[in-house]
């Protein structure tokens, strides 16, 4: 006979199928808070795994504002618990450096390390098979082109006659970047941070990324960090590397802003540093990955599901969400295509996770779909409809968009030349993806003559009287009277 067991917090729920053989038993164990089914068949002796969609639905025309509203809020994560967590790793590599990083990687990477840090130009290049390495050329390139035509001319400006004014552009003097290896290696990640820190002539870039159980570095990202510039590679992964580059230690220089993506430790790290005594910045607030694609009745469902579970399959805290815009959108097809690519994913189990607490939203139409997405601002965006590009100028939160059925999200991700870099959690609102920009500060550069000051002087004068501020008020008028003076003694 064939036992079906449901299991829904501990208890289980019984059905039973008569079959003329016993040895045909079957057991099916069901979790009601994974979209993961295991059986196990006892004739065969083999457990099996089959994942079942189970993005939730809802229609935008039948929620109220505020149950819209609520879509647009992520999976919670408590920060309070995990700064807890995270403030004394902090603390205790402030204190003693290098040793404390090399025991925190003993102890969660499972390493042993002699050294923490390693001069870029003193390892030798790294070997790829050669179609590997031809990819990452390929990437290489498309990144360096599309952040090198982010460079803006210096421009001087004439406000009035005899004041003149401009911006210009510094890098910033050293960085880090953080590039992840917990359950996925990302090489792609130090291509987008050190290329646009190349351009912008950051003259220190250190590199952190977790160590291989031999204490060696990834191949791939090794040989991304040479390519584009990296200056020293700090063989360390979570909180322990974001203090090490914030507070700098014997190996490891300081630096003064820290880029890159990573789990929820990494991120509290960041926020807790910025706000220290380590006078760093940090690129951007992050959260877990998320897309969110808009099809209408032309989309290929084969490509949506391809779509949805490209950022799944990251971690089971991502989010992806399915926008069916306009009549004819076929859901249940859409959802069978998920169950099927899922099943075959290696990381399929994460894909399945963070589909249980993503969800689809169906649409009157492309206005209302839009809407929809400038409210939730997504990090990832794919327009999968007809004429997509006409919808470009609508688009007011997000933080990279994929126009059109032939752009996958992945293009971004890896070599396409934008960065991938990108706000995530809502904060496209007001955040954007890491640029050019983000290496460089803008100094600010004002130069008057004496018939500038004679121009722009006095109403200085009377806006600082205003203000109460008399030595402001005096710093321009003593000027004046030397100016008068002047032309008075010429005229005599």
């Amino acid at each position: 006979m064939d036992y079906v067991l449901e299991v829904r917090a501990c208890k289980c729920v019984m059905e039973t199928k008569f079959v003329s053989n016993i040895h045909q038993t079957n057991f099916i164990f069901k979790s009601s808070h994974l979209p993961i089914f295991t059986s196990y068949n006892f004739s065969s002796g083999r457990m099996s795994k089959s994942v079942k969609c189970a993005m939730k639905s809802y229609k935008l025309s039948e929620l109220s504002v505020s149950e819209v509203d609520n879509l647009k809020a992520r999976p919670r994560i408590d920060f309070s618990s995990i700064f807890g967590v995270v403030q004394p790793i902090v603390d205790d590599v402030r204190t003693r450096g290098d040793d404390a990083v090399k025991e925190f990687t003993s102890k969660f990477d499972k390493v042993q390390l002699d050294q923490i840090v390693e001069d870029v130009a003193d390892l030798p290049d790294p070997q790829l098979d050669p179609h590997v390495k031809e990819a990452f050329d390929v990437a290489y390139n498309n990144i360096y082109a599309f952040h090198v035509a982010q460079k803006s001319e210096e421009k001087s400006v004439e406000n009035m006659k005899g004041v003149r004014c401009k911006r210009v552009a510094r890098s910033i003097g050293s960085v880090g970047i953080y590039v992840p290896g917990g359950t996925a290696v990302l090489p792609s990640t130090a291509l987008m941070l050190s290329i646009p820190a190349k351009i912008a002539g950051c003259k220190t870039v250190v590199l952190a990324t977790p160590p291989s159980k031999d204490g060696s570095i990834c191949k791939e990202v090794l040989y991304c960090a040479k390519k584009a510039g990296v200056t020293h590679i700090l063989k360390a992964g979570g909180a322990q590397a974001i203090a090490a580059m914030a507070w700098g230690t014997s190996s490891c220089p300081k630096v003064e802003k820290i880029f890159g993506p990573g789990n929820q430790y990494v991120t509290a790290a960041k926020m807790i540093l910025q706000n220290s005594e380590a006078m760093i910045s940090i690129d951007m607030p992050a959260g877990p990955s998320e897309v969110l694609v808009i099809a209408d009745k032309f989309a290929n469902p084969v490509h949506i599901a391809a779509d949805l579970l490209s950022q799944a399959e990251h971690g089971p805290d991502s989010q992806v969400v399915l926008v069916a815009a306009g009549d004819g959108v076929n859901l249940a097809v859409i959802e069978d295509e998920i169950t099927k690519q899922c099943e075959s994913l290696p990381r399929g189990e994460f894909a399945a996770k963070a589909l249980s607490h993503s969800f689809t939203v169906s649409a009157r139409d492309m206005t209302e779909a839009i809407s929809f997405s400038n409210l939730y601002a997504p990090e990832h965006l794919i327009i999968n409809v007809e004429d997509a590009e006409k919808w470009e100028s609508f688009i007011e939160n997000a933080g990279s968009v994929f126009m059109g059925q032939w752009t996958p999200e992945s293009v971004g991700d890896y070599a396409s030349g934008t960065n991938h870099v990108l706000p995530t959690y809502g904060y496209a609102r007001m955040y954007g993806g890491v640029s050019l920009d983000s290496f460089q500060k803008y100094i600010t550069v004002q130069s008057l003559t004496e018939e500038g000051l004679r121009n722009l002087g006095p109403y200085v004068a009377t806006m600082a009287e205003v203000e109460g501020l008399e030595a402001h008020k005096r710093a321009v008028t003593l000027r004046l009277r030397d100016i008068e003076a002047t032309q008075t003694s010429k005229m005599r």
